[in-house]
């Protein structure tokens, strides 16, 4: 246990000690990784899968990074990450191996019933914790050098939201400020990194579920995420690290995302008016991989 860990209470403690045992050693990373693609998945995709609607997603196939993969997505419902799991282990893109989602602590790692939700939803894959109380920067700071250290390893992807919490605003387009963790990662880890737009999951499981099993819920609640081009940073990392230059990285980011919007409306209102058929190849549960590639996960 490191100095830095001193201010954690003891159950505290515990959890971040778990999850590093969980996420930093190869034998606890491989058992969450067969967790996510055989429990995890194995409910998330009945669970909502019907209603997911990916555009993009056969460009994911096309890229070939040589380290860690940086995803950037706006932040609307708890539940955003989980289209990115389907999309990830549903349709078996070749390149990624692992998974990581960095999380704000103060739910997942200072409660049982969260540590309990981080586990058997996602076997531990909400790491690293950031903490909210500012006398504990230098633990976020920490976690920060963390997602940049698994991002060294090709097959990894880090999925993190720039705004750094939900908006909870009437409007679903209107974005938070962007938070400067997460262009700290973005250049010192120089990743390559592809923007997200998700939106259509609300905030209560239970409702989420529940509707995904309408025979016509494609046609009145779709989830749709547009996955865009990456993100070009480089005059960016030409630069000396400083924090004001994290926060335009950031913004940077958020921005990319932010630009993916305008194209989930269009196609929202093509689902929502019938224009979109069952079989299009954009449901998740219509994707077909190219043939070049192992074939998804059974349905």
């Amino acid at each position: 246990m490191s100095d830095d860990d001193a201010e954690l209470t003891r159950f505290e403690r515990l959890a971040v000690e778990m999850a590093r045992q969980m996420n930093e050693r190869p034998l606890g990373k491989a058992a969450q990784t067969a967790w996510l693609r055989g429990v995890s998945y194995g409910w998330v995709r009945p669970a909502i899968g019907r209603r997911v609607l990916v555009e993009g997603l056969a460009d994911l196939f096309e890229l070939h990074p040589d380290k860690g993969v940086l995803f950037v997505s706006n932040h609307r419902s708890f539940f955003d990450q989980y289209v990115i799991l389907l999309t990830c282990f549903g349709a078996r893109i070749p390149w990624v191996e692992r998974l990581y989602f960095p999380v704000r602590a103060n739910f997942f790692y200072e409660r049982p019933l969260g540590m309990f939700v981080n586990y058997f939803v996602s076997g531990g894959a909400m790491y690293p914790p950031i903490f909210r109380q500012k006398e504990r920067r230098e633990l976020n700071d920490d976690a920060l050098e963390r997602a940049v250290k698994f991002l060294d390893q090709p097959g990894t992807i880090v999925g993190v939201h720039p705004e750094g919490t939900r908006g909870k605003g009437p409007d679903p387009y209107e974005l938070l400020p962007a938070q400067p963790g997460v262009g700290k990662i973005a250049l010192l880890a120089n990743p390559m990194i592809v923007p997200w737009w998700i939106h259509g999951l609300g905030n209560n499981i239970v409702d989420d579920v529940r509707v995904n099993f309408r025979s016509d819920v494609r046609r009145t609640e779709p989830v749709i995420a547009i996955v865009g081009k990456p993100i070009d940073i480089s005059d960016l990392t030409a630069q000396k690290p400083r924090p004001t230059l994290y926060k335009k990285c950031a913004d940077r980011l958020l921005a990319a995302s932010a630009a993916l919007a305008p194209r989930e409306k269009v196609l929202r209102a093509q689902a929502l008016a019938g224009e979109i058929a069952d079989d299009d190849p954009r449901w998740l549960t219509s994707w077909n991989p190219p043939k070049f590639y192992p074939t998804p996960l059974p349905r």
